[in-house]
C-alpha cells in the first residue's frame, strides 16, 4: 500500500509539474516555452529510433528521412502549395483542403511506417556498419529527392521549400495564435507545448507496452543474438520489419508537429547531422531505456539553445575571432565525450538483467541425504542417487 501510494504521488508530482512547466517559462519570454517546444518533438523521434536502435539493435543512420516525409507530407495536406501548382486540385478544393489533423496525424503515421518497410525490405541480411551505410545512402536519397522535385512537375518547391503552411486547429482553436479566456492569454507555443506532450505521453505508452509484449522480448533476442533468435523459432524477418515500420511511423508523425510548428519546411532542416544527434540522444541516454532516451533527447535538444547565452559572451570577449555556431558544437562535443567516459552505458541505462533480484540462497542440504549426492565420477548421473547397484544406463 506504501509503494502504491508513493507511485501515484510521484505521478501527481510529474503531472503537475509538466502541466505548470510552460507557465512558469513563460515568465522568463516565450523563446524558453519554444525551446521545450522542439525537445518534446525530439523526444518523439528518440523514442521512435529506440524501437529499432535500442530494441532490435538495428543501426539506423537515415531516420530523418521518415521526419522528412511527414514534414513535406502536413506541408503539402496544409499549405497552398499543390493548389496553386496543380489547377487539376484547385478545381478539386477551391477554398483549400483544409484536412483535419485527426486524418493527417495517421496518414503521417501510416506512410511513414510504408517507407520504413521499405527501407527494412532490402536490409534484412545486413548487420552493423553494412545497415548503417545503406541506411545512411537511405536518408541521403529522401534529401536529394526533395531538393530536386521542382521540375518537371513541382512537388516539393525544391530548395526553396514551402511556406505558408497552416498551424493545427483542434476544436475551433488555432494554435498559430494567442488563445484568450476570460482575460488569461495563452501563447501559441504553449498551446503546442500541451499537444507535443500528449503526443509524447501517447508515444512513451506505446513504447512502453511493445517493451513488455512477446514483440519487445523478441526483438531483444534479435539485437542479443539473431541466430540463436532464428533458431528458438522467432522469425526475424518480420520482426526486423515490424521494427523498422513502427520506428519510422513516430518520426512521421513529429515531422508533421514539426512542420506544423514552424510553418515552414525545406531540404536543409533533414541534413545527415539531424540523424547523427538522433542517435546521439538515444545512446547518451540508454539503449533501450525509455527514461534514459527521454531524459537524452531533452539534454541534446535544449543543450544548443542553452549554449547560446554560454557562447555569445566568449564570441564579444575575443572580438568576434570565434564564432558562436561554431563554440556550441565544441560544448556539445565536449559534452559528449565527457558522458561517454563517465558513462559509457548511458546517462540513465537499463538496469542490468538479475542485478535488481533478491534471491535467496538455499540451504545447505543434510549430509547423506538425496540432495547432498552430486552426479560425479563416483556417483554417475545416471544412477539413483545413493543406490549404485542399480545402474541406470543404457551402455552395457
Amino acid at each position: 500500500m506504501n509503494d502504491s501510494f508513493k507511485k501515484l504521488a510521484v505521478f501527481i508530482g510529474a503531472a503537475v509539474l509538466l502541466v505548470a512547466l510552460p507557465l512558469v517559462l513563460q515568465t522568463q519570454g516565450n523563446a524558453w516555452v519554444r525551446i521545450v517546444d522542439i525537445a518534446l518533438l525530439y523526444v518523439m523521434l528518440a523514442l521512435g529510433l529506440n524501437i529499432v536502435v535500442g530494441y532490435a539493435g538495428l543501426l539506423d543512420l537515415g531516420y530523418v528521412a521518415f521526419f522528412a516525409i511527414g514534414a513535406y507530407l502536413y506541408a503539402l495536406l496544409e499549405s497552398p502549395h499543390l493548389i496553386e501548382t496543380f489547377p487539376a486540385i484547385k478545381a478539386m478544393f477551391p477554398n483549400g483542403m483544409h484536412i483535419s489533423i485527426f486524418i493527417v496525424i495517421p496518414l503521417a503515421f501510416v506512410i511513414a511506417a510504408v517507407f520504413g518497410v521499405i527501407l527494412g525490405a532490402p536490409t534484412l541480411k545486413l548487420r552493423g556498419d553494412y545497415l548503417a551505410i545503406v541506411t545512411l545512402g537511405f536518408g541521403e536519397i529522401i534529401r536529394v529527392f526533395l531538393n530536386t522535385l521542382d521540375h518537371p512537375y513541382n512537388i516539393t518547391n525544391g530548395p526553396k521549400g514551402i511556406l505558408a503552411i497552416e498551424p493545427v486547429h483542434v476544436a475551433g482553436i488555432n494554435f498559430g495564435r494567442t488563445l484568450k479566456l476570460d482575460g488569461f492569454s495563452i501563447p501559441s507555443v504553449t498551446l503546442y507545448y500541451y499537444l507535443f506532450l500528449t503526443l509524447v505521453i501517447i508515444t512513451v505508452v506505446i513504447c512502453h507496452r511493445l517493451q513488455v509484449s512477446r514483440v519487445g522480448r523478441a526483438w531483444m533476442a534479435i539485437r542479443e543474438d539473431e541466430i540463436a533468435a532464428k533458431a528458438m523459432g522467432i522469425n526475424t524477418r518480420n520482426l526486423k520489419l515490424l521494427a523498422f515500420g513502427m520506428g519510422a511511423s513516430f518520426g512521421g508523425v513529429s515531422g508533421a508537429m514539426f512542420a506544423s510548428f514552424q510553418s515552414f519546411v525545406s531540404p536543409e532542416s533533414f541534413s545527415l547531422m539531424e540523424s547523427v544527434m538522433i542517435v546521439a540522444m538515444v545512446v547518451l541516454g540508454g539503449l533501450g531505456h525509455l527514461p534514459g532516451v527521454i531524459l537524452g533527447a531533452v539534454l541534446l535538444a535544449a543543450l544548443p539553445e542553452v549554449l547560446r547565452y554560454v557562447a555569445g559572451p566568449l564570441q564579444a570577449m575575443t572580438d568576434g575571432r570565434l564564432d558562436a555556431s561554431i563554440l556550441r558544437q565544441l560544448f556539445i562535443a565536449l559534452a559528449m565525450i565527457v558522458i561517454m567516459l563517465v558513462r559509457p552505458r548511458g546517462l540513465w541505462p537499463s538496469p542490468e538483467h538479475g542485478k535488481s533480484l533478491n534471491r535467496r540462497k538455499a540451504p545447505d542440504p543434510v549430509p547423506g541425504s538425496p540432495q547432498a549426492v552430486t552426479p560425479g565420477v563416483d556417483n554417475p548421473a545416471d544412477e539413483v542417487p545413493g543406490d549404485s547397484s542399480r545402474p541406470m544406463s543404457i551402455n552395457p
